[in-house]
């Protein structure tokens, strides 16, 4: 690993994002590739550390891939890629296999992997580390990123647009770093930027989290898929001025109860498996019943009670959560936890196959700002860091194409103005977008709030648009700026990260709105069944929204 001071103007491959997807990518990429590692904080801020239930995968004697197949296929509400999610559960084992040679030390029982039951798994099969799984996969394959000499990590780095030759091949990428924009040209750029949970007011993703991946590929014209989708994680620590810190599945799988107001377990009036039903069916128990028995329902929460499981396994199991919640002034061992939904996981992004290739060559995405037909309408518990190291695995065979030349000594333009009060505006529509999303697309949307919404937010996308800083996200290759006003580099940031987190969220209402019906992660009060018209994915292109062929998709199991 070398640290960047002067960062290169060319790679072999450049790999945005430093979660499990990207970090798996770049440990898996062809060893004599020169590999730039692009984050836009440091390492150690996104989402994949925050992952506590585990990894799901069919090793243990009594389950198998088949069975985790239909497990999947059954959560995804009939979007799911059978291909995709055959080739998941067939190579789980491998992924499994090789984090244990690393050094994951995950939980053992009587020498054995442990697994654990998670909501809609038939079966334990998510291993887990403790309750910090996520973040145990992450410092491992930190380690072995810094101990690599071809690999190149960019901290601090923010990409603001993707380069396309006159052929249409994406070919490098322009970066705001260190005062400075550049344009760095790589034979493939790999987009893993992670999730989008940031444009609802309540979520469990980290900061981080503003959908830049898919902002970065659309405003490029990749094909998008199934933005609708997003999944509402039932339990998050609700606690005034608290984070939204997730309250894991294997809580739930572990046995722990959800009660209302009178101690009810109010989850099997809605389903009748009760707090093990999938994610999206918890989320909207707790929505409707908060909404029919709390006078402030958008500020209130039901319990997660705790005290039906062993102590020992609590604290064996879920030592962080104690230390978090305890943070909080909760006692998980005297008091129930107080919860509520938050939004968590987005199944819609950028559309890939099992390569990790997008529909613009040379452009390849992994992790959760892919679309790879893995989740479907609604992911299934633990899927998803296993999806990260299964595609990312398959980067080993990258052959990318050469990098297009570095013009030597490029002119570099100085900009010397600062953009204070237009900041300021920006700030504010950084924060009433997340405010706005979270009441018109969060657990439950209809159509008139939705039509709202978009009038609302296109106003604010054009706003953002017309103002003298979306020059650079316009810029051309090989222009370089550098930024002499100290704040400028901060202010444009901003700016960008609100230019994608804007685009998304018109994206993900528009999407919304167009599918006219309830399925998985979408939920519409005016249309709340699920049709068989609609078994078909939502695809974005550009201003076109379209149905895809429905040929691959499995028939939906009642």
């Amino acid at each position: 690993m070398t640290s960047v001071t002067n960062l290169p103007t060319q790679f072999d491959v450049v790999v945005i994002g430093s979660g499990a997807a990207g970090l798996y990518a770049a440990l898996s990429l062809p060893s004599h590739l020169q590999v730039g590692l692009i984050t836009k904080a440091k390492l150690r801020t996104g989402s994949s550390k925050w992952a506590q239930g585990g990894i799901a995968a069919a090793i243990a004697p009594m389950d198998s891939p088949e069975l985790h197949f239909q497990d999947t296929l059954k959560a995804g509400a009939g979007l799911c890629d059978p291909e995709a999610v055959q080739f998941l559960v067939n190579h789980a084992k491998e992924a499994i296999d090789h984090l244990v040679a690393m050094g994951v030390a995950f939980d053992r029982r009587d020498g054995e992997l442990a697994m654990t039951l998670e909501a809609a798994h038939s079966r334990p099969r998510v291993l887990h580390s403790a309750d910090t799984t996520g973040k145990a996969i992450i410092t491992t394959l930190i380690e072995q990123v810094v101990e690599r000499p071809n690999i190149h990590i960019v901290s601090q780095a923010f990409a603001l647009q993707l380069w396309r030759n006159e052929t249409g091949r994406c070919q490098g990428v322009s970066v705001l770093f260190d005062h400075h924009i550049q344009w760095i040209a790589a034979g493939t750029v790999i987009l893993a930027t992670g999730g989008g949970g940031q444009i609802f007011a309540q979520t469990t993703n980290p900061t981080v989290s503003t959908g830049d991946g898919v902002a970065l590929a659309w405003r490029a014209g990749a094909q998008l898929r199934d933005l609708e989708f997003f999944q509402f994680h039932p339990t998050a620590l609700t606690k005034p001025n608290a984070p939204h810190f997730l309250i894991s599945e294997a809580v739930r799988g572990e046995g722990a109860h959800l009660l209302g107001f009178n101690g009810d377990r109010f989850a099997f009036d809605y389903h009748p498996d009760g707090e093990l039903a999938p994610r999206d069916v918890v989320s909207r128990a707790i929505f409707s019943y908060l909404a029919e028995n709390a006078g402030d329902p958008a500020n209130a929460h039901v319990y997660l009670d705790l005290s039906v499981i062993p102590a020992e396994k609590i604290r064996r199991r879920f030592p962080n959560i104690i230390r978090m919640c305890a943070e909080w002034g909760v006692d998980v061992f005297t008091e129930p936890i107080p919860v509520a939904p938050a939004a968590h996981y987005w199944m819609g992004g950028i559309t890939t196959n099992t390569d990790c290739e997008t529909s613009i060559p040379g452009l390849y995405a992994i992790g959760e700002t892919a679309s790879t037909g893995v989740h479907g309408a609604n992911r299934l518990a633990s899927n998803s860091l296993l999806e990260c190291l299964v595609f990312a695995a398959q980067l080993r065979d990258l052959q990318p194409k050469p990098a297009a030349l570095a013009v030597q000594d490029p002119e570099i333009q100085t900009v010397t103005a600062s953009w204070k009060k237009l900041s300021v505006k920006v700030q504010t529509i950084r924060a009433d977008l997340p405010l706005l999303l979270w009441q018109s697309a969060g657990i439950c949307r209809e159509q008139k709030i939705l039509q709202e919404a978009i009038a609302q937010v296109s106003t604010w996308q054009k706003q953002l648009q017309q103002m003298p800083l979306a020059q650079f996200l316009q810029s051309h290759p090989p222009q370089q700026i550098h930024l002499s006003h100290p704040d400028a580099e901060p202010q444009i940031r901003l700016y960008a990260e609100t230019c994608n987190l804007t685009d998304v969220a018109l994206l993900i209402l528009k999407s919304a709105l167009w599918r006219t019906e309830s399925r998985g992660g979408h939920y519409r009060t005016d249309y709340p069944n699920a049709e068989v018209p609609w078994q078909v994915h939502t695809l974005v292109k550009g201003e076109t929204l379209q149905r895809s062929a429905s040929s691959r998709l499995e028939p939906l199991q009642e």
